[in-house]
């Protein structure tokens, strides 16, 4: 058997670039709050400092995708990678209002980053792997979430910031020349792209709005990262629950999250085809994850089954929707299709934290979780449904009908 394209060295190259620049963030994430704290930083300001990150990538990553088919994904990630390491260098150099700016940079450049590295590898494999290199990618910047946080809280505690100053700097240096030495492909569109300014402008919006898929792919995203944004209360709210171990709830999450990824990666479908029972289960997966985390307050061990759960569903969702909108996205907006649709992922996460955060003031943890439940439920039922009404593509891109 033909060793997987999407397993040769160039794409493991681009993998593992993801996985240093997004172990920054992963390690800023512990720190950033860490250090405000020392300085008598509120938990409003601290939230707005962490949260000015999400909020940039989130307001960029349409902006990036229209840029990205215009100059090329490489030259893109060659510039960033660059750009990156000078915000990673201002943490080092500066205070708390440094902090901000450096965020704003850093949002700017994970939405740059990430779509470039993600167009990067769509473009350059076959139909049939897509969906194999976009779960790889996604694997690779999830890894570091798991091992960052520990290594933040070694530097926090042995070395402090002047230890924090070395790893940023080291982090910098090493994304940038690894970046840096991915070779350079000349880069061609067959399509003329529209104007940079119908990413944002009405008639731009009212086109997103009668994208079927687009929007059946973004409702979906949208509600299953508002559970997984709410994960971040877990270890609060194990603490109420009698034998509650948070750290062995996102063990378990995450080996199931990294085994799913490389054991599933080949079955992700990736034939531009709506797979309605496919991306039913998984959202079903994670709708029964959060009426388990719901109920064990008074079920203990429901609260490892949703681990589990909610490993698979995290591993699958994405890359799924993924694959299918960059088949079924016509090819002169595809890009910044793709930029709105992860926005839409990014929105849920943060969605996680903000809006979920007051409900669980008012109503509990547990009646929060029965929230999510509910949403990821009507997304599944939403995901049955859509297949009847979207339009399908084979492999040459060409529509062939109703399903």
């Amino acid at each position: 058997m033909s060793k997987s394209k999407a397993m040769t060295w160039p794409f493991l190259q681009m993998y593992v670039l993801a996985f240093l620049f997004f172990s920054a963030n992963s390690i800023l994430n512990v720190i950033i709050p860490l250090y405000s704290e020392t300085k008598g930083i509120s938990n409003s300001m601290i939230g707005f400092i962490m949260g000015a990150y999400m909020l940039t990538c989130m307001l960029v990553r349409p902006w990036a995708g229209y840029l990205v088919a215009r100059y090329g994904p490489i030259k893109i990630l060659r510039i960033i990678v660059v750009c990156n390491g000078i915000g990673l260098v201002l943490y080092t150099m500066s205070g708390l209002e440094g902090f901000f700016v450096a965020r704003l940079i850093q949002g700017i450049c994970t939405a740059f980053f990430s779509m470039a590295l993600q167009i990067g590898i769509i473009d350059q494999l076959p139909d049939k792997e897509r969906s194999q290199g976009v779960s790889m990618y996604s694997l690779f910047t999830y890894l570091p979430t798991i091992i960052g946080p520990l290594i933040a809280l070694g530097i926090w505690e042995w070395g402090g910031m002047n230890l924090f100053t070395v790893a940023m700097i080291g982090i910098a240096v090493v994304t940038a020349l690894f970046g840096l030495s991915i070779p350079t492909k000349k880069y061609v569109h067959g399509e003329k792209l529209p104007p940079i300014s119908s990413v944002v402008s009405i008639k731009g919006f009212r086109n997103l709005a009668r994208n079927k898929s687009f929007i059946l792919c973004s409702v979906t995203m949208l509600s299953a990262s508002l559970l997984f944004g709410s994960i971040g209360f877990v270890p609060l709210y194990a603490d109420h629950i009698q034998g509650g171990n948070a750290g062995i709830y996102l063990s378990l999450q995450a080996i199931v999250v990294v085994m799913t990824r490389i054991i599933v990666r080949k079955y992700i479908p990736s034939d531009g085809k709506w797979h309605s029972r496919y991306i039913a289960i998984a959202l079903i997966c994670a709708s029964i994850a959060a009426l388990s985390l719901s109920l064990s307050i008074k079920f203990p061990p429901l609260l490892y089954v949703a681990a589990v759960l909610i490993g698979y569903a995290q591993a699958v969702i994405y890359p799924t929707l993924m694959t299918y909108l960059t088949f079924i996205a016509p090819a002169t907006e595809r890009n910044v299709i793709v930029g709105w649709f992860i926005a839409s992922a990014d929105l849920g996460l943060s969605l996680g934290s903000i809006l979920m955060g007051p409900i669980a003031d008012h109503l509990s943890y547990s009646g929060m979780y029965m929230i999510c439940a509910t949403v990821v439920g009507c997304a599944a039922l939403l995901a049955l449904a859509g297949g009847k009404w979207i339009v399908q593509v084979k492999f040459t891109g060409k529509k062939v009908g109703e399903v």
